[in-house]
């Protein structure tokens, strides 16, 4: 793959974000890695030639100066990855609306501004995106109500934008699943989320850089919303 090619990833300095920011170093990409507080793993990838930039997605100001630097940095996006998420649950969002706005803005406004104002950008390249949505989309937690509706908000957008943005860019979204557990889950966590997984395993990170690379790949599939998940939406 030439070297001509740039990404745009939100929450790139950590888990998934950070490896497939790491993977597409690998295909030749230059990678302009964004992250807000979790810098640990953006001076591995500025290491490796990636640009680094900072932003509050839940202030919507400094996605506005984020758009304009992005524009600084590149005339053209070959990809844009809307992966920023924070997962806060009720009584997070309720103990505090500030929280209530930035779930809302993290996921749904962030991204709609994002696809919005650098279409230009991914249309001289014939770009694509692709939103990280959840499973939950479809069968929503009634622990994480705002995170839930927030992500449904961005599957939604996944649709609209694929259809407004047609045919110079392709739209199209990832629902994961148990990709990978957080430090804090522990093994009863664990074992009950595998037991409700048909394919009871934790699914780690490749599948998603692998789905990733089909959809960026793929010129003939957009509006789609593909299911990296072992199962896991059946029975929930």
């Amino acid at each position: 793959m030439t070297n001509n090619k740039t990404v745009f990833i939100t929450g790139a300095g950590r888990r998934f974000g950070l490896a497939l920011a790491h993977a597409l170093l690998d295909d030749g990409y230059q990678v302009i890695a964004h992250y807000n507080t979790s810098k640990d793993g953006i001076a591995e990838l500025e290491q490796r030639g990636a640009v680094a930039v900072q932003a509050n997605l839940a202030d919507l100001q400094q996605v506005a100066r984020l758009i304009s630097e992005l524009k600084q940095h590149t005339q053209q996006l070959d990809l844009l990855v809307n992966n920023a998420s924070c997962f806060f649950d009720n009584t997070v969002v309720d103990d505090d609306l500030a929280n209530l706005s930035t779930v809302l803005n993290v996921h749904t406004a962030a991204p709609y501004l994002l696809i919005r104002d650098l279409q230009p950008l991914l249309a001289a390249a014939n770009g694509s995106v692709v939103n990280i949505t959840d499973i939950y989309v479809d069968s929503p937690s009634t622990n994480y109500v705002a995170y839930c509706a927030a992500k449904a908000g961005l599957a939604s957008l996944t649709l609209a934008f694929a259809k407004k943005l047609a045919p110079a860019v392709r739209v199209n979204a990832i629902q994961p699943g148990p990709i990978l557990f957080l430090p804090e889950h522990d093994s009863e966590h664990r074992q009950k989320v595998l037991a409700e997984t048909p394919l009871k395993l934790e699914g780690g990170l490749e599948p998603m850089i692998a789905t990733v690379r089909f959809l960026r790949d793929n010129p003939f599939v957009t509006g789609e919303s593909i299911k990296v998940d072992g199962g896991r939406a059946l029975l929930i």
